[in-house]
């Protein structure tokens, strides 16, 4: 069995992939929070934002980055770009589905509890999805009862992310949030990353084909910093659900007046 390293550059890559993990939640809060407050196409905008943020980033993102920090001892590692890129749009739409199935209507507990396990089947198979487009010179196997585990912690986290997601408000409450949903995204990938068993094969390594972690990290650090400051620009000058409402009955205590004069006349 190859020596297997999660920490290979230390405690930079955890501690990277948890502060970005959080900061996509917290804008995937703070998106739903403005969600809540609108209503048609306003409304699906607010929640591809919030899929973005949390699928996107505060998920895809944080795994990626934590994978900086994974080598094993013998073979050099390489990534399938497609199934890479598959793994995203899993991610989003999975999270995307979620919050979209527990917005609409009453958000019930029944509702909720059909919505949280499905997301996090779905949170659980982009990680293995993105396990499986790693390219190296060892066999990989799994520990069944950590892989268990860590669907579990998906199921249940994807579900506390989606009660975040329809009953948080304020920002103190966002963060806070943010902070908890962070440790258990985090806690997620290095519990199915623990699951790995790897095996080196027979005689000499054969050459890995694929691209470099790093070779496409460039790239995903450009697109995270934009995805990021347009998801701050959007979320900071956008109205927040209090202003909403408040314009919402301005509108309407304006559309009662005009009414009341109408009738007069």
């Amino acid at each position: 069995m190859n020596h297997v390293h999660h920490f290979s550059v230390g405690a930079v890559t955890p501690a990277l992939s948890y502060l970005i993990s959080c900061l996509g939640c917290a804008l995937g809060l703070l998106s739903m929070q403005r969600a809540r407050a609108q209503h048609g196409w306003p409304r699906r905008r607010w929640l591809a934002l919030g899929a973005v943020s949390i699928g996107g980033t505060g998920i895809w993102v944080m795994h990626f980055v934590a994978m900086m920090g994974f080598s094993v001892d013998g073979t050099a590692i390489r990534y399938d770009l497609l199934r890479t890129l598959v793994s995203l749009v899993v991610a989003v739409g999975i999270v995307w589905l979620g919050l979209t199935v527990v917005s609409r209507g009453s958000a019930g507990w029944q509702r909720l509890l059909v919505a949280g396990p499905v997301t996090g089947l779905g949170v659980a198979s982009m990680h293995y999805l993105g396990i499986s487009a790693m390219r190296m010179s060892a066999e990989v196997d799994y520990d069944v009862p950590l892989v268990v585990l860590s669907v579990v912690i998906a199921v249940v986290a994807a579900t506390a992310a989606l009660w975040a997601a329809l009953n948080v408000r304020g920002v103190l409450a966002t963060v806070a949030a943010a902070l908890i949903m962070g440790v258990a995204v985090n806690g997620m990938h290095y519990t199915g990353m623990a699951a790995m068993v790897v095996n080196a094969l027979n005689g000499q390594p054969t050459p890995v084909g694929g691209v470099e972690a790093y070779s496409f990290f460039g790239p995903l650090a450009m697109v995270l910093g934009v995805v990021t400051a347009v998801s701050l620009l959007a979320v900071g000058i956008g109205s927040n659900a209090r202003e909403i409402e408040e314009d919402r009955w301005a509108e309407q205590q304006l559309e009662r007046l005009l009414g009341d004069r109408a009738d007069k006349r």
